[in-house]
């Protein structure tokens, strides 16, 4: 049981104890795991290399309009036998842009190392798609059929895409919905759609290339959050990497926004589609490779950035998450996109399973709150009532504070006051008697000279 609770000492001083949550119960982790992977990749042999370099890609770009798509960094230097290249090898080439000189080695390169994704045995793959798609829509560029529901309040962004690539878009995610009932809430698959239709010969292999990321199988990881239990716990997840990795824009977000948790369950968005495209598809290149701790790492490193941008007037009165928003859609004018991948690979992140045992350990405190994968998405309110706060020891924006460092899966429930010199008087064995049974607790001490 989660409590906050604050300490009796002398009698002259204020003190009071709370707890938050009921003990949760092992709900066991859920078919669509949590975290981050990286790609099991096969060295292929010689007779399997090909040149990126010179060679086009007959079909690809049918989705894009030119005018808007940025142009290549540089002239393509991807090696000829890129994919024989070692594991370790080929994340360091794709973290510093190899493939971004050429968009044809990117719609060569995208396929086949989401071919190398593991994934569950039936997958849709792209016979299936046309399949279905015929079925549904008949003539190909006609569609009437509404988005399927996993995408209420989730953003579809277009990027580059054409009218007809829009309409490709709108078709494939209408597919996903049809053979893949199991998606109840999944922010960041609409995203990924558009991006990867950029760079595929047509919407079959699009969807294909969707799909093994949504049936990805591997332990202790998944490229997708597939519900909005997974999403959640992801939310939670990077609030506690925040607090640890960037305390001074933890510090900053949780004194001028009232539900820290809120601006957080934004954290997605920053990546995609906040990211102007340029910055997106590099992010897009180490996904596909590292998975799903890598967006982690990006958003961490968009979070302190942030914090340089602020002046020292910090974010009084201001609406953090629009600021965030607009920070993150002009991220051009502040740090470019080869600066932010270094300051994200340098952070010293905890490891895949760590992250993963974390977000299951947040998993579990939503299943205690009655969060479950088909909930859709409800409403989070902040655990401690800063109207009704009332306290002898610490201010609400004190106390708002104070619950920003606890971890979420904990802060999520309101606090409960065990104990108060104020009410319960300064007696040692009656402040034990109160606290007893509650743990964890949080005492907050106030002295006879008004320090806390």
């Amino acid at each position: 049981m989660l409590q906050v609770g604050l300490s009796p000492r002398s009698p002259g001083a204020a003190a009071a104890a709370f707890p938050t949550a009921e003990p949760a119960q092992d709900s066991g982790p859920g078919p669509e795991g949590l975290g981050s992977s990286p790609v099991t990749i096969v060295v292929t042999s010689e007779a399997d290399t090909w040149d990126i370099d010179t060679s086009s890609c007959p079909g690809c770009g049918q989705f894009v309009d030119w005018e808007r798509m940025p142009e290549a960094q540089e002239a393509a230097q991807i090696p000829r036998d890129v994919l024989g290249r070692p594991p370790k090898e080929l994340k360091r080439l794709a973290r510093e842009g190899c493939w971004a000189g050429s968009h044809a080695g990117r719609a060569r390169l995208y396929p086949r190392l989401i071919q190398r994704v593991s994934c569950r045995l039936v997958t849709p793959d792209a016979p299936v798609y046309r399949d279905v798609a015929g079925r549904l829509f008949g003539r190909p560029s006609v569609s009437s059929h509404p988005l399927p529901e996993f995408l209420e309040g989730c953003p579809v962004p277009t990027y580059c895409l054409n009218p007809r690539g829009v309409t490709a878009l709108k078709k494939i995610l209408i597919c996903v919905g049809a053979l893949f009932p199991d998606i109840t809430h999944s922010p960041l698959l609409p995203a990924l759609a558009a991006l990867l239709l950029h760079y595929s010969q047509d919407e079959a292999q699009c969807f294909e290339s969707l799909s093994r990321l949504i049936a990805s199988n591997a332990p202790h990881a998944a490229y997708i959050d597939q519900s909005f239990l997974a999403h959640q716990a992801s939310c939670m997840t990077f609030g506690d990497l925040a607090n640890k990795h960037c305390p001074a824009a933890h510090r900053l977000i949780a004194g001028a926004a009232e539900n820290v948790l809120e601006v957080y369950s934004e954290w997605l968005w920053w990546l995609f589609p906040g990211l102007p495209f340029a910055y997106a598809v590099r992010v897009l290149d180490v996904f596909l490779l590292e998975g799903q701790k890598v967006l982690y790492r990006i958003a961490l490193a968009l979070l302190k950035h942030f914090r340089l941008s602020v002046g020292p007037a910090g974010l009084q009165g201001a609406d953090v998450k629009a600021e965030l928003r607009a920070f993150v859609g002009n991220i051009a004018q502040h740090v470019t996109v080869d600066k932010l991948l270094e300051r994200a690979f340098g952070i010293r992140l905890f490891s895949r399973k760590e992250i993963w045992l974390l977000q299951m350990a947040n998993r579990k405190a939503l299943v205690e709150r009655g969060i479950t994968v088909v909930q859709r998405r409800p409403s989070f309110h902040l655990a401690v009532d800063m109207q009704n706060f009332s306290s002898s020891t610490v201010t609400a924006q004190e106390m708002r504070l104070v619950w920003s460092w606890i971890p979420e899966r904990f802060s999520l429930f309101p606090p409960l006051l065990l104990f108060s010199t104020s009410r319960d008087g300064c007696s040692l064995q009656r402040f034990y008697t109160c606290c007893e049974g509650y743990e964890p607790t949080v005492l907050l001490i106030k002295t006879t000279e008004g320090e806390v």
